[in-house]
């Protein structure tokens, strides 16, 4: 890496359908500093994160039979993995009540509500690359807060298709 240079990032894509991961990775491969890999199986994914580092993925909870959540524990718990820090978004058709308690048992960062426009995701792809080149190396010591003071990890003014995962709001009625 040349001094000056930005840092490339990797996204790994792997979406319900061929049409649409290769849609997804054209929009995300626009950009000069991602490179993109786009997946037609999860094994084929794991083998690449196996052998070289994945900064984000982007995969759907619709792939059958390996839906975001089962993707995501699978990797994040396979000691193999090139790189264990990668952020996750996740695409879903639908939101079930359950959906904000399953993304985060399984390390999803964020949830996409689809249809969304490609490039929506690209933007939501450039906020993560812009959180990890912020984010500390080394984990920064718990912050105590007064009593009663909360710190919302994620924005709780995002709109649109995004469904924050950590936002401040209360909990939707089941």
């Amino acid at each position: 890496r040349r001094a000056g240079m930005p840092t490339m990032k990797v996204v790994a894509v792997y979406a319900s359908s061929p049409a649409l991961t290769a849609i997804l990775a054209a929009v995300l491969a626009a950009v000069p500093s991602l490179r993109v890999r786009h997946f037609d199986s999860q094994h084929a994914l794991t083998t690449y994160m196996r052998l070289s580092p994945v900064d984000i993925l982007v995969c759907d909870f619709d792939c059958e039979p390996d839906p975001a959540d089962r993707l995501t524990r699978s990797l994040r718990s396979d000691p193999q993995i090139a790189q264990s820090d990668f952020a996750v978004i996740a695409l879903t058709h639908s939101v079930e009540a359950d959906l904000k308690q399953v993304a985060m048992a399984s390390g999803i960062d964020e949830v996409i509500v689809k249809p969304m426009s490609p490039k929506y995701l690209l933007e939501r792809v450039l906020a993560r690359v812009r959180l990890q080149r912020f984010a500390p190396s080394v984990p920064a010591p718990r912050q105590v807060l007064p009593q009663g003071e909360r710190r919302s990890a994620t924005p709780a003014n995002w709109g649109g298709n995004v469904i924050s995962l950590f936002g401040d709001g209360p909990a939707p009625a089941s």
